[in-house]
């Protein structure tokens, strides 16, 4: 649950006081994602452990760094089956590859809040480029005078170009899974230096 008592610092195109190293808060991040199964609905899930860190370039936001790994293990659909299966062979393979990760490459500026960053996901041993969607969401500081920053992001991913092949064709037509997988980012993160003023 949010602090209630936090105040916002900060809503604007102007970041220079953001500067500094953040820590993603695990705790009030979300990482999702959403699959088109059965031809007829969407499959949402989510990794529960993760872990990253945000460089964030106040002056020239452009220059800004994101870092980000999850647990393939954790990944959670709200039924263990799916779970397992998607965390099996057939798709992330745990066991093999515990971790799947994001290095950012460059940003660029989309207007106001918003931004483009291009990176890196590597997932079984695959890395490939990737663009993401980006919407500066806020800062605020904390009861306890920690700085904090908020994104949002989305991106759209072939899940086939990673070797997650795994699937079914239907009686019907078309396939049980869908290739396109869109990920949405919903990220909390707490600056690592001393909160300022403090």
């Amino acid at each position: 649950m949010f602090n209630r008592m936090e105040t916002t610092v900060c809503r604007t195109a102007s970041f220079a006081g953001l500067t500094g190293v953040y820590a993603i808060d695990p705790v009030h991040s979300t990482i999702g994602f959403s699959v088109r199964y059965g031809m007829v609905t969407n499959v949402r899930g989510k990794f529960t452990a993760f872990e990253g860190i945000v460089k964030l370039d106040g002056e020239f936001p452009t220059r800004s760094e994101a870092y980000l790994s999850a647990q393939t293990c954790s990944v959670d659909t709200g039924y263990p089956e799916r779970d397992a299966h998607v965390a099996g062979p057939d798709f992330l393979d745990a066991a093999t590859f515990p971790l799947m990760s994001f290095r950012s490459g460059g940003i660029l500026h989309a207007g106001h809040d918003r931004f483009r960053m291009a990176g890196h996901l590597l997932i079984k041993d695959i890395e490939l480029p990737v663009q993401v969607d980006l919407e500066f969401r806020g800062a605020s500081r904390d009861a306890h005078r920690h700085n904090r920053v908020g994104f949002t992001g989305t991106a759209t991913l072939q899940r086939s170009d990673w070797g997650l092949d795994g699937n079914r064709a239907l009686a019907s037509g078309g396939v049980l899974i869908s290739d396109k997988v869109k990920v949405t980012l919903d990220i909390r993160a707490v600056r690592l230096d001393r909160a300022q003023g403090a």
